[in-house]
């Protein structure tokens, strides 16, 4: 009788939970998280998925505890994981923009530079990023964490700040000004040295990785088809950037032609009245779930 494989997989729980959830159902796994568990269930059995805070992820996935997860690249370099790096997945919580680990000062302050730190004090929850980017500079400083509210204490209770953004928004809102950036972040999916060297697993997490990524190239792409005369057909394809080059048959209606690619999303609008003017006829644009190279 043989042993049922199960693959441990740690996802982020809080602000990066939802979108997680979301680009893994587009992969094809369908979690549903429950308020009173921290064990989702997910739609397949060799699977067992755990809703660990992004900043403890990379330390459990390290010691065997899961055998792989999807945290930030900060987390990771903040507990100076020794982790398997499978991919780089460009999404987050607001936008598809990395996440960023900045210097942060009020607005009216005089500090200028890393440089201007010397002896203050810094609060922030990237502790060792921020010791090491101190280091790096030769400047000694205090550093405290943060439990949260960090912009507020900007103000009031530190000289500085180290705190993540994506936009700066939230920066801005605060009267806070950009001195240096110490990080850019994107998630990744890791994994135990352990299990990236059994078979099973290794091919289960190459799998997810594939299929993921797939997910992830399809939300920024569509498809488009169109039928147009065939002596039109070289005017079009002046007009069409493609992924690949663009599948082209024959249609029933002699002298005709259907033609189907992926382009961009944000071109579409541009590109649908040019094609038009080309002589398409029939123009459809649609939505794509995964995008595979």
């Amino acid at each position: 009788m043989s042993i049922k494989q199960i693959l441990r997989f740690g996802l982020p729980k809080g602000s990066l939970q939802e979108a997680t959830v979301q680009k893994m159902a587009k992969a094809g796994w369908n979690i549903s998280v429950s308020s009173r568990s921290y064990i989702p269930y997910v739609d397949d059995p060799e699977m067992e998925i755990r809703l660990i805070r992004a900043q403890e992820i990379s330390r459990y996935v390290e010691h065997g505890y899961l055998d792989c997860g999807i945290t930030g690249y900060d987390w990771i370099m903040e507990n100076g994981s020794k982790v398997h790096e499978v991919g780089e997945f460009l999404f987050s919580k607001a936008t598809r923009k990395p996440a960023r680990w900045v210097l942060c000062v009020p607005e009216d302050s005089p500090i200028k530079s890393v440089k201007d730190l010397k002896g203050k004090r810094i609060a922030t929850e990237v502790v060792n990023l921020t010791k090491k980017y101190l280091k790096k500079h030769g400047v000694k400083a205090e550093v405290e964490f943060s439990w949260g509210a960090t912009e507020v204490k900007a103000h009031e209770l530190v000289d500085a700040i180290v705190e993540v953004t994506e936009t700066g928004s939230s920066l801005r809102a605060n009267k806070l000004r950009i001195v240096d950036e110490l990080l850019c972040s994107t998630p990744r999916l890791i994994a135990n040295p352990a299990a990236w060297k059994n078979k099973w697993k290794r091919k289960k997490i190459e799998t997810i990785a594939l299929l993921l990524k797939g997910a992830l190239e399809a939300e920024t792409k569509v498809g488009l088809k169109m039928n147009i005369r065939e002596k039109d057909l070289p005017r079009l394809l002046a007009n069409l950037p493609a992924l690949r080059n663009p599948t082209i048959s024959n249609l029933s209606l002699k002298g005709w032609v259907a033609v189907e690619t992926i382009i961009d999303e944000h071109i579409v609008r541009e590109l649908i009245p040019a094609l038009k003017a080309a002589g398409a006829e029939g123009v459809t644009e649609y939505p794509l779930n995964k995008v595979v190279y």
